[in-house]
């Protein structure tokens, strides 16, 4: 892309304001660039524009379309600590040493913890796995967590998804005479905690290049080095060497589930894991643990596995179980060998999700209304509720659900007696973690971290306006290049005919897609409004007719007490459609529809 258009201000602007406020800017393409991926891929000439468009040049189009983990994968080596970590937990598989596993009671932190528990079970380790209480033991390692660990024989403990900046309890671990091994991902302002090793492509001194990892990514790359080390001390010359590719479907739903940059290696890990979870209403075909695609069948996931599926139908179910309920439940899911076991837990997991989906409900009325009553009619920079007795279970999930709301970042507090807990979600252009941890390091905050798109904190109540004035002077500032004028890209403009289930099996088939790289978006002009009808409670179907008579069909997702249902139900109205091309599964043959994200009038 020419330097001079890199900037998404100085791209074409296509809609001016749609019906929902937002300014409509065309990706800029090389046609050269795009002519030569379609003909090298032997891909349409609209997917070539539109990878084209995100940066993808002739030279990597093809492992960008091919995404393999044997091209992407560098040595593991490369992190900073991992050869003190492999040493150690090398040492502790040989001596048959039993091993503590601490993880965070999220997405990440269980899946990563399933991982590691998944590899030591292969190898007959004795290991235990400890997943902390999300409402009375909070996130991070705890001392009794620890020395539960130990006196349950555990010599050596690796923390996976958290420990980073667990200074204080770690020094005292280490009093007590436990080895630790910390595997992370979260943004650290100190040294090293006093342990064994600690593994973090976000600490300051790693040049690994791999900040995109969550941790469920490191702990995969700490077991590719482990098995090389392993190999290559003889250890499996009597005994089978673990298929860690096989366990992927683990890597990719953290991954994903931990909102990280879909680039490089992260990418391909996400794509090599979907593939692991394959057609996902597939019920003949179950991998050794199956518990993740029979929680994604019991969720309704249908066709071949996609990133929206993990992000969407299964992620929210295993974070039910950490929010509303244990982590545990979900760990035993993950851990599960049996298709009877695991449907067991696969239930327990759908019932936590109903319930932490009507907790959630209540607990984001009450925060629109409060910011909705705070704002002066100016785009916010971020928006923050806070309110006592909140469920601390589900304010990140609200966090997440204003931040697409009102298209800015988004910190939601749970206030109990004078001591709030904190989630937030943020936007492209601003690292939340690192302004949490600046607010933290300047005593505006009790606690608090994470990484750029997501963090928490603690806080005094009485510190609540400080807060709210650090905001406001950090997020503005030119480093964060944050724009609050909505606006959606638009990565082509195709015609009616286009809409059909091919393009959308190609589309999908250049994915995954995700954090840093969206689902592409497209736009239909000046369409006519042939047909229009409210579909179930609030969602809005129709049929679009451009001048020549080519249509096609189109829904509109809870869109019909919006301002843009109200303009796609009244039929022979001419409109921009902007939305994303899928196959229609109710008609099909070669039927596509459009899902309608934005309106405006032609």
């Amino acid at each position: 892309m020419p330097e001079q258009i890199a900037d998404p201000q100085n791209w074409p602007t296509l809609v001016e304001k749609s019906l929902s406020g937002k300014r409509w800017l065309k990706r800029p393409f090389c046609d050269r660039s795009a002519e030569a991926i379609s003909q090298s891929c032997g891909v349409s000439s609209v997917l070539a524009q539109i990878i084209s468009a995100r940066g993808v040049t002739l030279e990597e189009a093809s492992s960008h379309l091919t995404p393999s983990i044997r091209t992407a994968m560098p040595d593991p080596l490369v992190l900073k600590d991992m050869d003190a970590a492999i040493r150690r937990v090398a040492k502790a598989v040989t001596d048959g040493e039993k091993i503590g596993i601490f993880g965070d009671y999220d997405v990440d932190g269980t899946t990563a913890s399933a991982l590691l528990s998944r590899y030591f079970s292969a190898l007959n380790i004795e290991h235990e796995a400890y997943l902390p209480d999300r409402i009375l033991e909070g996130y991070g390692p705890n001392l009794q967590a620890f020395r539960y660990l130990q006196d349950k024989s555990a010599s050596l403990c690796i923390t996976v998804d958290c420990g980073a900046m667990a200074h204080d309890i770690l020094e005292q671990v280490r009093n007590d005479g436990l080895d630790v091994v910390v595997l992370d991902h979260h943004q650290m302002t100190l040294p090293p905690p006093p342990v064994i090793a600690t593994v973090n492509p976000n600490r300051p001194d790693d040049i690994s290049g791999l900040g995109n990892l969550s941790a469920v990514g490191v702990t995969f790359m700490m077991l590719a080095a482990l098995n090389r080390q392993l190999r290559e001390n003889g250890y499996f010359e009597t005994r089978s060497e673990p298929k860690i590719m096989h366990w992927l479907d683990l890597v990719s739903l953290g991954l994903v589930c931990d909102v990280m940059a879909l680039k490089g290696l992260t990418r391909v890990l996400v794509a090599q894991g979907l593939k692991v979870f394959g057609q996902l209403d597939d019920e003949t075909s179950l991998p050794p643990y199956p518990g993740l695609k029979i929680l994604a069948q019991r969720a309704g996931a249908k066709g071949q596995a996609r990133a929206d599926h993990l992000g969407f139908s299964i992620g929210p179910r295993i974070n039910a179980a950490g929010r509303i309920g244990h982590a545990n439940t979900a760990f035993q899911l993950m851990t599960a060998k049996t298709a009877s076991e695991a449907t067991q837990w696969s239930e327990k997991l759908q019932d936590l999700n109903e319930e932490r989906k009507r907790i959630e409900a209540d607990v984001q009325s009450e925060a629109v209304a409060q910011i909705d009553a705070a704002l002066t009619g100016v785009s916010p920079g971020y928006v923050l509720a806070a309110g006592n007795g909140w469920h601390p279970g589900v304010i990140g999930i609200v966090a997440g659900r204003l931040k697409e709301k009102y298209g800015c970042p988004a910190i939601v507090i749970s206030v109990d007696g004078e001591i709030g807990k904190g989630s937030a979600r943020s936007v492209d252009g601003v690292d939340l973690g690192q302004i949490i941890a600046n607010a933290r390091q300047e005593g505006v905050l009790m606690a608090g971290g994470g990484h750029a798109m997501a963090a928490g904190l603690t806080i005094e109540r009485n510190q609540m306006p400080a807060f709210d004035q650090f905001l406001k002077s950090e997020i503005k500032k030119p480093e964060h290049g944050y724009v609050t004028e909505g606006r959606k890209l638009v990565d082509a403009v195709i015609a009616p005919t286009a809409v059909n289930k091919d393009f959308a099996e190609e589309i999908a088939g250049a994915g995954p897609y995700g954090q840093d790289y969206p689902e592409p978006v497209v736009m239909l002009e000046n369409m006519r409004i042939r047909y229009a009808d409210i579909k179930g409670a609030n969602h809005v179907a129709v049929t679009l007719e451009d001048d020549i008579g080519n249509s096609a069909r189109g829904i509109a997702f809870r869109f019909a007490d919006e301002p843009a249902g109200k303009e796609l139900l009244a039929t022979g109205n001419r409109v921009h459609i902007l939305g994303k091309v899928k196959a229609d599964e109710w008609r099909g043959g070669n039927a596509g529809q459009i899902i309608i994200e934005d309106v405006a009038r032609a």
